[in-house]
C-alpha cells in the first residue's frame, strides 16, 4: 500500500466515521424499526445507512429527509468554520438524497462560559507554542460557533428552529451537533449505492487542499487543517444540484464529506456491488498545484457527486453549468471489485472492496 491508499483505506475500513456499525448495534435498531413499522407502515423509506434518513408522516403528503452531523474536533482550531461546515455538510447529506434542506436544529456543549480556551493549531494541547493561537473565553468561542451556524443557514435559506445548549463540558473539544430536515424534490430518494456498470460519476464544484482530517487521523500529516466554510459556493452548488435533479436523469448521488472524492467514489461503487475507475486529472481545482493525494482525499466544501447513464452526461453537465458552477465527468462505474484512481495517466491508488486481513492488520498498526 502506498501513502494515498493507506490514508483512504484507513478511513474507509477502520475509522468509525465510515464504520459506525462497529460501535452501534444496527441489527437491534432494525428490529425496533420493523416493530414500529407495523404501527406506521411505509413511514420509514430509507433508514440508517445512507447519507440521510427518508421518511413519510402518516396521512401527510410528501416525503421528508433528515440528517444529524457533528463537527466537534474541528471547532478546536477553527470554531467558526467548523460549525458552519458541520451545518453545510448536513445540508448536503439531505440534498444527496434528492431533497431541499429547509430546517436546522443545533446542540452546543462547552466549558463554563468564563473559562479560557485556546483557539488555533495548538488547541488540542491546551497551550500555544506556535504563536498563531488566540486565547479567548468559552463564551467568545460559543459566539463564533453560533455565528458560523447562522451564516451558513442564511446563505442556504434554511431556518434555525431550535436546539440545545450546555456548559457542563470539561473536555478541550466542544460539542457542535446539527440536524437538518428537508423535503424530497425528486421522484424517488437518490440513494448512495451505484446502480449500473457503465454509469458515469459527475463531480459538481471545485476542489482545494483544505479539510485534511482523513490524512491527519491516519497519522500522515502533523497538523489538522479543517475545511474552510464556503457560503456562496454551497448555495450555488445546491442550486446546480437541484438543476441536475430536474433533468430526471440522476441515478445516485453523494455529498463529498469525510475523505472527499476517494470515499464518495469507493463507497458508492462498493455499496452497489461494483468497482470504478476515476481520473483525477479532470477534477476542477480551486487552486493550482494540488497533489493527487490532496485532490483525492481533502474535504473541500461545496461539492456533490451524481451518477448518470453515459448518454445523459452532456445534458446533466449543461444543467449544472447553467448555474455558473464547474462540473466534470470524473469516473465510470464498472463490474470490477476495486476502485482505481489515476492522475495524468498514472495509477496512484487501487482500493479493494474487500481488503486482505494482512492489509487491515498493517493499517491497525499504523493507526
Amino acid at each position: 500500500m502506498n501513502t494515498i491508499e493507506k490514508a483512504l483505506m484507513h478511513a474507509l475500513f477502520l475509522h468509525l466515521h465510515h464504520n459506525i456499525d462497529k460501535a452501534i448495534d444496527f441489527e437491534a435498531v432494525d428490529a425496533l424499526n420493523k416493530q414500529v413499522g407495523k404501527i406506521f407502515p411505509g413511514a420509514l423509506v430509507v433508514g440508517p445507512g445512507d447519507d440521510a434518513a427518508v421518511f413519510q408522516f402518516p396521512d401527510i403528503e410528501g416525503t421528508f429527509v433528515a440528517k444529524m452531523e457533528s463537527h466537534c474536533s474541528p471547532c478546536v482550531p477553527r470554531p467558526y468554520d467548523a460549525a458552519a461546515t458541520g451545518a453545510g455538510g448536513a445540508m448536503r447529506d439531505v440534498l444527496a438524497m434528492g431533497a431541499r434542506p429547509i430546517f436546522l436544529l443545533n446542540f452546543i456543549g462547552t466549558r463554563p462560559l468564563h473559562e479560557k480556551v485556546i483557539v488555533g493549531p495548538c488547541g488540542f494541547e491546551g497551550k500555544c507554542t506556535c504563536g498563531k493561537c488566540i486565547e479567548m473565553t468559552s463564551k467568545e468561542r460559543v459566539d463564533l460557533m453560533v455565528k458560523g451556524l447562522r451564516d451558513m443557514c442564511k446563505a442556504m435559506d434554511v431556518f434555525i428552529i431550535g436546539g440545545g445548549f450546555s456548559t457542563s463540558f470539561s473536555d478541550i473539544v466542544p460539542a457542535v451537533v446539527v440536524s437538518v430536515i428537508g423535503k424530497l424534490v425528486t421522484a424517488q430518494p437518490l440513494t448512495k449505492p451505484a446502480k449500473s456498470a457503465g454509469d458515469r460519476i459527475i463531480l459538481i464544484g471545485e476542489t482545494s487542499n483544505d479539510g485534511n482530517d482523513t490524512l491527519y487521523r491516519a497519522g500522515l500529516v502533523q497538523e489538522m487543517r479543517p475545511a474552510v466554510a464556503l457560503f456562496e459556493e454551497e448555495r450555488k452548488v445546491m442550486e446546480a444540484t437541484l438543476a441536475a435533479f430536474r433533468t430526471g436523469k440522476i441515478k445516485a448521488c453523494s455529498d463529498l464529506g469525510a475523505a472527499g472524492i476517494g470515499a464518495a467514489v469507493c463507497e458508492s461503487a462498493r455499496y452497489g456491488g461494483f468497482g470504478a475507475k476515476a481520473d483525477l486529472t479532470n477534477v476542477p481545482l480551486k487552486v493550482a498545484g494540488l497533489t493527487p493525494e490532496e485532490i483525492m482525499i481533502c474535504e473541500t466544501q461545496g461539492r456533490m457527486a451524481v451518477q448518470v447513464e453515459e448518454k445523459d452526461v452532456d445534458e446533466v453537465l449543461t444543467a449544472v453549468r447553467s448555474k455558473g458552477v464547474k462540473a466534470e465527468m470524473i469516473a465510470e462505474i464498472n463490474d470490477d471489485d476495486k476502485q482505481v484512481f489515476e492522475y495524468k495517466g498514472k495509477t496512484i491508488a487501487v482500493i479493494p472492496n474487500r481488503p486482505s486481513e494482512e492489509d487491515l492488520k498493517e493499517l491497525q498498526r499504523k493507526s
